[in-house]
């Protein structure tokens, strides 16, 4: 369900979003913070599902962010550890306590500030959630793994070692990447450029999704693609494998080579269902 907007706040990040006038660094700061303080309690997102189901991408939102960016200066980032780092003052690391509910275990793991990390979260270290993110309650985030800037992550996701979900910040009107509730996201997965992953959706360990991906449907015998402003799709719990397609003219035919693309080779039945389990013991 779409959360009111905070309509003052809104209206101030998109003045400032052209522009900050001369004499007006302070109010368009404390516009910044107050939408950082929005982002971490997760009353307001980068993107939202609407009734229907489609995601519409919160313009206001992203240009917040990236206001934030201008208004920044780098300096030392306190993280910890005898290694210095530098930042954006703006954006420091996400302060957590006991009472979040969220699993951060030891080893190098950073959630940035401006994201939301929900109660029951588990995140092995190392890894990373960047600004403008969304993770709903009880997803994993397993060593290695990325959640990119605004990216929107369901409830009960599993994000396996080394799975990027990657970040679209700019265009401030571009669709961030989503994942919805219950997939199941294999190791070594990327997925890019405002990708949707739909509902107890499975990609298997190495798949690639992104904005230019034909992704082939051998149970219906369709081929899913983005087109014009509409994304690239998978649908409610297809599973999907890395496979090649053959090169069929020039030298890539004489010499059989073959071209990656990702293959729905079913949809999720009960011994899928089995091994998603076995996943869930991990938590």
């Amino acid at each position: 369900m779409a959360r009111a907007e905070p309509t003052a706040l809104r209206s101030e990040l998109e003045r400032f979003a052209v522009g900050v006038p001369p004499g007006e660094e302070a109010a368009a700061l404390k516009a910044f913070h107050a939408l950082k303080a929005e982002l971490n309690a997760g009353q307001v997102r980068a993107a939202e599902r609407e009734p229907d189901g489609r995601w519409r991408a919160n313009g206001w939102v992203k240009a917040g962010i990236l206001l934030g960016f201008r208004l920044g200066r780098v300096g030392a980032a306190a993280a910890g550890g005898p290694f210095p780092f530098y930042d954006k003052d703006t954006f420091p690391l996400r302060a957590l306590g006991l009472g979040d509910g969220v699993r951060l275990v030891p080893g190098g793991s950073a959630i940035r500030d401006g994201s939301y990390v929900a109660r029951g979260v588990i995140c092995m270290p190392p890894m990373y959630v960047n600004v403008g993110a969304y993770v709903d309650e009880d997803t994993m985030i397993d060593s290695h793994a990325l959640v990119g800037s605004c990216a929107q992550i369901g409830k009960r996701v599993h994000l396996s070692a080394a799975a990027q979900i990657g970040g679209v910040l700019e265009p401030a009107g571009a669709l961030p990447v989503i994942i919805e509730d219950e997939v199941l996201v294999g190791g070594n997965c990327g997925v890019y450029e405002g990708t949707i992953v739909r509902e107890r959706a499975v990609l298997a360990p190495g798949t690639l999704l992104t904005g230019g991906t034909a992704v082939f449907d051998l149970v219906h015998d369709r081929v899913y693609r983005r087109e014009g402003e509409r994304p690239l799709e998978i649908p409610p719990g297809a599973v999907v494998v890395p496979g090649t397609r053959p090169v069929r003219t020039g030298v890539g035919a004489r010499e059989g080579i073959g071209l990656y693309t990702p293959v729905i080779v079913k949809y999720r039945d009960e011994r899928t269902d089995t091994a998603v389990k076995l996943e869930n013991l991990l938590r």
